[in-house]
């Protein structure tokens, strides 16, 4: 029997075993143990192979039945239907989870329209002198596409196929490219859009658009401790990641760049606006010169409108309102004291005597004269304030006031400061930016930027509050449609494909989330949720130990259960103590989106190693894939700290866009 086999049937064994000796007798327990029990029964079916959510759902109306039972017999029957129609009802009217079959749709299509092998060719090309650069491409092409499509087996198994025999054809090591591979496919689960936050939010009851604001540069920094690793273990031992050959940093130049390098110069702005003069561009059609040209100045013309928009954005003038409010304020000010003057002279405001009542004129004087000292007194103080107020809102006239509209603003030092560094980049940019570099440039135009473009597109409309996470999956629904479309695969088979997966994976997560409802509830109904909140408690532990704990638990059951299984089972177990020890919720699920990365690289239930297994070559085995994962999983703890250590990697966007 093999080793993996062995190594579950353990697990198993271990959970039983421990049902067993922590549960007391049959004769002792209570409601709350069977739910300990039948938490205990879910883990061990779903381990033996039986389908998650109808399992869930099996031993959910198995047990919510014991637990009506056990309060009146008769009408256990019909409130067990009752709440399975009820927590169905519930799943199919949650507006969240709309997005998860548009987001699914996007990332079929775009696997569909052979994107990643221009994008891995692009990058490998453009990261040539960084040590291991077939590695570092590989983990960032596994980046982005994963972001993009959020399908973590069809990310691997594609690298798989393209990356990994190339790495194998350049001398690197088996573990580093099958580690690279794996690592790099499973952050799509991480960075938005993601379906595991739709889920992780959808269960806790956490805003997506918060989820997705705060998972952005958690996911940016775990994808770069990845390149980190690798720069530096083939700065080590290069031995397991050579530095590509001169043949394989060889790109064809066309034949008008071939004569432009050689005539005039190989730098590309110097050699294009040389060739466009005189007699020189007489072998070199006008056209390519002028589309590459333009080409060229993209960069250009990509920083000037942005900063042109963020100049007009800082510089812009007053509205009329707010100066129209300030001139209003002044005036209401003046007319306010001039009609207090005149009130005041003409007595309108002072009471008559009362001539039949002079002990209450005398009472009312004696009143009169001590409240004016303390009056007295503050308009003493007041003055200054008053005057300078005055003096500050007088000169506010309608002329003023028209000529401070149509001004601008002055720009900050900050933004001619960023506006220098900017022109600094660009300058040091074209000094070697060489026919080579603008065909690579080339190269990723048509594979990294419509991609990337798209995904931003995606999440700024969703952190910026432009549209909710469904409209913004329809608009990158449209988007996968449209790269298809540009890319020539959109045909009715792959349409029909991408339709196909879409419902059936869309299928599969709602179906979980009924079943881990319906377990929710009847683990609720037992009273299992309430023994474990007794003895959390009971162990009196600090903020940092219960994370401390939660996360240890959490990338414990990463080995024998994938990251769907423990949110839907175990975070609504968790949730209800994060109140009692003062844990934001929305942190929390950062920490857990970074501790679930371990739930497809750990074995035995590491899927993305058995995604790369079943495309790799014949003499690559698993434990080969399984010790390339594992310096991986040790960095993912590694990003785990250090978002525990400095929580404002994920939290400071949160706090600063919707605070």
């Amino acid at each position: 029997m093999k080793k993996e086999v062995w190594f579950g049937l353990t697990i198993m064994a271990l959970v039983v075993l421990s049902a067993f000796v922590l549960l007391p007798s049959p004769a002792e327990m209570t409601n709350g143990h069977l739910g300990l029990l039948m938490l205990a029964l879910v883990v061990v079916a779903i381990m033996l192979g039986f389908p998650t959510a109808f399992t869930l759902m099996g031993m959910g109306m198995i047990f919510a039945w014991i637990a009506y039972r056990s309060q009146n017999p008769d009408l256990a029957v019909q409130q067990t239907l009752d709440l399975m129609v009820q927590r169905a009802y519930s799943v199919m009217s949650n507006d969240v989870l709309i997005s998860i079959p548009l987001f699914v749709f996007m990332g079929y299509l775009i696997e569909r329209a052979n994107l990643i092998e221009k994008l891995f060719k692009s990058m490998h090309l453009a990261m040539a002198r960084v040590p291991g650069s077939l590695a570092v491409a590989t983990i960032v092409t596994c980046a982005i596409f994963a972001t993009a499509t959020g399908i973590v087996g069809a990310v691997v198994t594609l690298m798989g196929l393209l990356a990994l025999p190339a790495m194998l054809r350049a001398g690197y090591s088996v573990q580093l490219s099958a580690g690279a591979i794996t690592a790099g496919g499973c952050l799509g689960i991480l960075i938005p859009p993601s379906v595991m936050l739709i889920v992780y939010g959808a269960t806790a009851g956490v805003s997506v658009v918060k989820l997705y604001a705060g998972a952005f540069f958690p996911g940016i920094m775990l994808a770069s401790l990845y390149v980190i690793y690798v720069v530096v273990i083939a700065k080590i031992k290069p031995q397991m990641a050579p530095p590509m050959s001169a043949e394989d940093r060889v790109v064809p130049l066309p034949p008008f760049a071939q004569v432009v390098s050689k005539e005039i110069s190989s730098t590309v702005l110097t050699g294009l606006i040389g060739a466009l003069k005189g007699k020189r561009n007489a072998a070199v059609p006008m056209r390519d010169l002028l589309n590459h040209l333009v080409i060229a100045l993209l960069p250009a013309l990509a920083v000037a409108l942005i900063m042109g928009t963020i100049y007009l954005k800082l510089t812009a003038p007053l509205p009329p309102a707010v100066v129209e409010g300030v001139v209003a304020m002044g005036g209401d000010l003046a007319d306010t004291a001039a009609d207090a003057e005149e009130e005041t002279e003409e007595g309108s405001l002072a009471p008559p005597p009362a001539e039949d009542a002079p002990a209450a004129g005398a009472a009312t004087a004696d009143k009169a004269a001590a409240e004016k000292a303390p009056a007295e007194l503050g308009n003493a103080e007041k003055a200054p304030a008053e005057v300078a107020a005055k003096e500050a809102v007088a000169p506010a006239t309608p002329a003023d006031a028209a000529a401070v509209e149509g001004e601008r603003q002055p720009a900050p030092t900050s933004f001619w400061i960023g506006l220098a560094s900017c022109v600094v980049a660009l300058a040091l940019f074209y000094t070697y930016f060489s026919f080579v570099r603008l065909e690579i440039f080339k190269m990723l135009l048509g594979s990294f930027f419509p991609l990337a473009l798209m995904i931003l597109a995606v999440l700024g409309t969703i952190v910026f509050g432009l549209a909710t996470p469904t409209e913004a999956a329809a608009m990158g629904s449209l988007g996968g449609l449209l790269l298809a479309a540009a890319y020539r695969r959109l045909n009715y088979v792959v349409l029909r494909e991408s339709v196909y997966l879409t419902a059936k994976t869309s299928a599969m997560v709602c179906w979980l989330f009924v079943g881990s409802s319906i377990f929710s509830a009847a683990f609720a109904l037992l009273g299992g949720q309430e023994i474990i909140n007794k003895w959390v408690l009971g162990m009196d532990l600090t903020p940092l130990q219960f994370m401390i704990l939660a996360q240890v638990v959490i990338f414990l059951l990463g080995w024998p259960l994938e990251w769907t299984e423990i949110i839907v089972i175990f975070m609504p177990i968790f949730i209800p103590l994060l109140p009692h020890f003062g844990i934001d919720p929305l942190f929390f699920g950062l920490l857990v989106a970074l501790n679930l990365q371990t739930a497809f690289l750990s074995p035995p239930v590491a899927m993305a190693a058995f995604y790369l297994k079943g495309v790799s070559p014949p003499q690559v085995t698993l434990n080969q894939i399984f010790a390339g994962m594992l310096p991986f999983m040790a960095i993912q703890v590694v990003a785990i700290i250090l978002l525990y250590v400095f929580p404002g990697i994920g939290m400071w966007l949160p706090e600063v866009l919707y605070s």
